[in-house]
């Protein structure tokens, strides 16, 4: 469920696309309009908002609200790289700030691994983001706005899920089993 949850924006990106008869702007509406209601929910449900969600929101303000007031598709599509590469960034300098790695930080208390194999799943996410950012830049560039538009939808959400679980598949070779 809040797997859905964090992809509400871009779905609500996508249908406001569509039922817009393919209009990029009022889909960037409806996006800034649907972080802004995901931000408050969450706000609201927990008392806070997570960092990443606070982050790619205010990309999304930013991004979106240069996207209609110059009406440049650009922004709007720069703004998926920019967020994905943060997130490596963020990924990657957590390898130097602090004691743990960001996905021990995360996932810590659910998982228990080894220091190395916090690192390697670390450096998994780094190259998952490096390469999502990289790859919307290239769809973005090389191919007609229906089809960003059809990857943000579909592309993004299937590698993320297909990531995730490669990601499931890797923890539980991992895990060491419970002894009575």
């Amino acid at each position: 469920m809040q797997l859905l949850f964090d992809f509400l924006p871009v779905i609500a990106f996508f249908a406001g696309y569509k039922l817009s008869g393919n209009n990029i702007f009022v889909a960037t509406a409806v996006l800034i309009v649907a972080v802004i209601v995901q931000t408050a929910v969450q706000w609201l449900r927990h008392r806070k908002v997570s960092q990443m969600a606070l982050v790619s929101g205010v990309l999304v303000l930013i991004f979106g609200g240069l996207t209609l007031a110059i009406h440049d598709k650009l922004f709007i599509q720069w703004k998926v790289t920019i967020v994905n590469w943060l997130f490596a960034a963020a990924f990657l300098a957590s390898h130097f700030i602090g004691d743990r790695p960001l996905t021990q930080r995360i996932m810590g208390e659910n998982v228990q691994l080894e220091r190395p194999q916090w690192l390697r799943l670390s450096w998994a996410w780094i190259v998952y983001f490096l390469a999502m950012g990289t790859l919307n830049l290239y769809i973005a560039y090389n191919y007609p706005e229906h089809i960003w538009v059809n990857f943000k939808m579909y592309g993004t959400i299937g590698l993320t899920l297909l990531f995730a679980l490669g990601q499931g598949f890797w923890l539980a070779s991992k895990m060491q089993p419970e002894r009575p």
